[in-house]
């Protein structure tokens, strides 16, 4: 676990320097959404933070950084499950991209019906208490479903058609903690980071506001990595496990 870890990290890191327009993808779209928050008074301190907090253009360059956070992974998934062949993961190659497009548009429409859209509990007609109790099931069942479904969004992204969701819940099962725990370890740290940048940018002086943003937004293009590397080496280990090959067949065999 602990070698895995590690993996994840050092992929990172070595991706950025490999691949750094790829890596600052994110990275842009963050700072970006970092000056519609400034210009909105966000860093004045906690009064301008929560008058900002619900700013319409803020939220949709929100939205835009949820896409920006997916972006990076496809490539990255590629580098990791290539041995760091920086080459060969940076090709637009069919139909990898195809088949990775349509999980980016499901993530996609997925991040805009949570930000935009209206809530599945009240369309359920749900209120009160059984409103927010559903609401935690229904966050917790796509949790459990985004475990299960990491093989599938793994091979998708090397352009293995053969595995779908039923094949890749089969290959997770026996190793739902482990991915669970890797994808801990790959989120928590950077987003306690993030988190605590952006309050440091609220509380501090200016003049210390841009330098906490600037390295708050590279932290967001780690985040975006170790995201897409937590499913990437989880599923690589639980393919491995069963003796199966992530890799479409042509790939395996190059």
């Amino acid at each position: 676990m602990k070698t895995d870890i590690a993996s994840i990290y050092r992929s990172a890191w070595a991706f950025a320097f490999a691949c750094p327009l790829l890596f600052l993808i994110p990275v842009l779209v963050e700072l970006a959404q970092h000056v519609v928050e400034w210009q909105g008074g966000m860093y004045d301190g906690i009064a301008g933070a929560k008058a900002a907090e619900a700013d319409p253009l803020r939220l949709q360059f929100g939205f835009a950084k949820t896409l920006a956070l997916l972006l990076p992974g496809y490539w990255f998934t590629r580098y990791i499950l290539f041995e760091r062949d920086s080459a060969r993961a940076a090709r637009i190659e069919w139909p990898a991209v195809g088949l990775w497009l349509i999980l980016f548009a499901l993530h996609g429409w997925q991040q805009w019906w949570t930000l935009f859209g209206p809530s599945l509990t009240g369309l359920m007609g749900l209120t009160g208490t059984a409103g927010q109790w559903t609401g935690y099931a229904l966050l917790l069942l796509e949790g459990v479903a985004g475990i299960y479904f990491t093989a599938w969004t793994v091979a998708w992204a090397l352009g293995n058609a053969s595995i779908g969701p039923v094949r890749s819940a089969r290959i997770m099962a026996g190793h739902f903690w482990r991915t669970v725990l890797l994808s801990l370890a790959g989120v928590l740290p950077l987003m306690i980071a993030h988190y605590a940048l952006s309050f440091g940018a609220i509380f501090a002086p200016a003049f210390l506001d841009w330098p906490l943003l600037l390295i708050d937004a590279l932290v967001v293009g780690l985040l975006a990595l170790t995201m897409a590397g937590s499913g990437a080496v989880a599923a690589r280990h639980a393919a491995k496990a069963r003796s199966t090959s992530l890799l479409p067949e042509r790939a395996g065999h190059a």
